[in-house]
């Protein structure tokens, strides 16, 4: 009968197993741990004040700050729903992803130099960034950008870390190809590593952090004269290595990377986490 009907045995003992029952909605039930009114105001206000931030660093910064307790899915949909996400199109390079990522602090130490006009006049920022971290060692803006600038940055921000022997990670500017260099690299113990020519992403780490420096800081703030220049970008790097979370480490501070606290932070939110579902399961048991 079954077969002559086109009903598959097991959608007939459903039917069975149903008799007598009055039919129910079998449609998305409401979760007993929805996020709460409350929440959601919190969500769309906080994100109001923090409009330059991205919905996922949102999400840690009101975890650390105790604002809201959610996924960053969570955070999504409350945005999405308010009509205040952005939308940013990225395309994916196809010449390759880089050198290995580091396991530890100081195994890769990354520097570049950059342009930064000031009042009509060009200088040079010259910075050390931790490949493993995203922490800015050491940085100078100069007026000129030999190899003899090259060098002194690079051993300031060895004198911070006297025991740190990393691989040097550079582009292939005349500053860090030259004889120099090569000297200076060998007499403290150090090896370099030069990025493929025409391929600045290789070095994608210290070019990021300029682009970030630039628009965070120099740009919007204009400063007048190179002294100015250095108390907005030694302001700035405060707050990019100690307050700014990046997203290429897990939402973490950059320092507290470098110093190894970023496992007790997450240990830290997965607990707040837990504790505000079960606040949310204890509200909607009181509703019902």
């Amino acid at each position: 009968m079954l077969k002559s009907l086109a009903l598959h045995p097991s959608k007939f003992y459903q039917w069975k197993k149903r008799k007598g029952k009055a039919n129910q909605h079998n449609g998305k039930q409401p979760k007993d741990f929805w996020i709460t009114e409350d929440e959601r105001r919190a969500v769309i206000e906080y994100y109001q004040s923090h409009r330059q931030e991205g919905y996922r660093a949102v999400t840690y910064m009101m975890i650390d700050e105790n604002v809201a307790y959610m996924s960053s899915s969570s955070v999504y949909r409350i945005l999405s729903d308010a009509e205040l996400m952005r939308t940013k199109a990225t395309k994916k390079s196809t010449k390759g992803n880089g050198f290995e990522q580091p396991l530890q602090a100081h195994e890769h130490w990354h520097t570049d130099i950059s342009y930064v006009k000031i009042n009509k006049r060009f200088y040079f920022f010259i910075g050390v960034l931790d490949g493993y971290s995203r922490c800015l060692l050491h940085w100078e803006i100069r007026e000129s950008m030999n190899e003899q600038d090259a060098e002194i940055v690079v051993k300031r921000a060895l004198e911070k870390f006297p025991e740190a022997r990393p691989r040097i990670i550079t582009d292939n500017g005349s500053q860090y190809t030259g004889q120099e260099f090569k000297k200076f690299i060998a007499c403290h113990g150090l090896t370099h590593v030069r990025t493929s020519p025409y391929y600045p992403q290789s070095n994608g780490k210290i070019e990021r952090f300029h682009f970030t420096l630039k628009n965070g800081s120099i740009r919007p703030l204009t400063p007048l004269s190179v002294e100015d220049a250095r108390r907005v970008v030694d302001q700035y790097v405060d707050y990019y290595n100690n307050t700014r979370l990046h997203s290429a480490i897990g939402f973490i501070a950059p320092k507290d990377k470098l110093n190894g606290k970023d496992v007790s932070i997450i240990q830290e939110r997965r607990r707040k986490l837990a504790d505000a579902k079960i606040r949310r399961l204890e509200f909607f048991a009181e509703a019902s």
